[in-house]
């Protein structure tokens, strides 16, 4: 009886780690675009979302060694004065892995925030088992009307409360979860899904624009 309990909890742990609606969002406030370069993160923000529900965030600046430029200082809001009082960026990235655990992961525009990410964490010999998406990609495919994609843009064109400032890590990612949760409801509404797996979401994200609605309704129609 106990082994039968065992495995249903193993079961239902793995399913909710395979669904769409559990994941970690996160975003990055960094000195430039490209740690290639030597550009460094300088604010993580993230929420966690288990069963289509927020519950919980993470949020630190961190100190990169060396001053920001006054744009950045500009478009974030982050200032070289906060910047000085924060942790380095390897202490706040080792506790972000932690925070991490072993979800899937989130981010609008990913390819810029995974590179950080992996950047980041390369330099202290830590590392991630989930699989990254992009919102953006999976906005473009599913609301094709949209004027574009930008996450300021997909929230006023969905009426998503938006009390905050963008550009900060953690509104960000709060932002990209609210949007994230529509997005799989409207899937959900307008083709019958429920329970949407994350591997349909990287199918999703894989798939030609004007292939999706075939994709979905031909998913549908198989597991109905």
């Amino acid at each position: 009886m106990m082994n039968n309990i065992k495995i249903a909890n193993e079961l239902a742990f793995n399913t909710a780690n395979t669904a769409a609606n559990t994941i970690v969002v996160l975003d990055f406030e960094t000195t430039g675009l490209s740690p290639e370069q030597g550009d460094r993160a300088i604010e993580i923000g993230a929420v966690r979302i288990r069963d289509g529900e927020v519950i919980d965030s993470f949020q630190e600046l961190m100190n990169p060694g060396r001053r920001i430029n006054s744009f950045i200082e500009q478009y974030t809001g982050i200032t070289n004065p906060m910047l000085s009082k924060a942790k380095p960026c390897g202490e706040v990235m080792d506790r972000f892995a932690d925070y991490i655990g072993d979800d899937n992961l989130l981010a609008h525009n990913a390819s810029f925030d995974k590179k950080f990410l992996d950047a980041e964490l390369k330099r202290i010999n830590r590392s991630y088992k989930g699989e990254f998406t992009c919102s953006l990609l999976i906005s473009r495919r599913v609301y094709q009307d949209a004027p574009n994609h930008k996450l300021g843009t997909l929230v006023d064109y969905k009426n998503l409360s938006d009390e905050g400032n963008f550009h900060r890590a953690l509104f960000d990612s709060q932002m990209t979860a609210k949007l994230w949760l529509q997005i799989l409801e409207d899937i959900s509404e307008q083709y019958q899904l429920f329970d949407i797996p994350f591997s349909l979401i990287t199918k999703i994200a894989k798939t030609p624009k004007n292939a999706v609605p075939k994709l979905l309704m031909q998913y549908s129609k198989n597991r109905g």
